[in-house]
């Protein structure tokens, strides 16, 4: 077990200098960035300073990589997220998002043939939808849209609302919701250089 940490701590070192040098960033910066002196980076990089929580962090900050990174932590297992559907008036809800609070996704299947009397209604939040497959009625407001795969709509859901199935088959949907009324922000193209 000793000889397992040792030979994890021996290899932070060289993992960081291999970081540092791959995004092209001098001890000097990243001294700047972190508030960590240039001499204990050095002795980091060569081994001989011992990698703590205190240094890492910052490290990990300032580079942009999770912890384990730094570390070469082993793989954690079964990456999978094993959501538990939620079926509400026969709508199913594949939570892909475990974070409560703030922006949630979701996969939902809709059963086919909608309501003859749809009834829209409000909340508070912001809605984005995006048409995997089947047809997707969408009532918002005063306009009644009816969307395919690839379509995506994205509104406000204090505006009245109702989303239907009107074909024959499941429709399968991503939605993004914020419950404050987050936007999302669509980047159309790249920047040009």
């Amino acid at each position: 077990m000793a000889n397992d940490e040792a030979a994890v701590l021996a290899a932070v070192g060289p993992r960081l200098r291999a970081l540092r040098k791959q995004r092209g960033t001098t001890l000097t910066d990243l001294a700047a960035t972190t508030g960590i002196s240039v001499s204990t980076l050095s002795r980091l990089e060569s081994g001989q300073r011992r990698p703590t929580l205190e240094l890492l962090l910052p490290l990990a900050r300032a580079h942009q990589v999770p912890l384990d990174e730094l570390v070469g932590a082993p793989e954690t297992g079964d990456p999978r997220v094993h959501a538990r559907p939620i079926v509400r008036h026969g709508v199913t809800f594949v939570p892909l998002t475990r974070r409560p609070g703030g922006l949630q996704a979701f996969k939902q299947i809709m059963p086919p043939n909608a309501p003859a009397e749809p009834e829209q209604q409000t909340h508070e939040g912001y809605e984005w939808l995006y048409v995997l497959s089947g047809r997707v009625r969408l009532l918002l407001g005063e306009h009644d849209l009816i969307l395919h795969p690839g379509e995506v709509a994205e509104f406000d859901t204090r505006v009245p609302h109702c989303v239907l199935n009107p074909g024959p088959e499941p429709t399968e949907l991503l939605t993004l919701f914020g419950p404050q009324g987050e936007r999302l922000h669509v980047r159309a193209r790249p920047t040009k250089r």
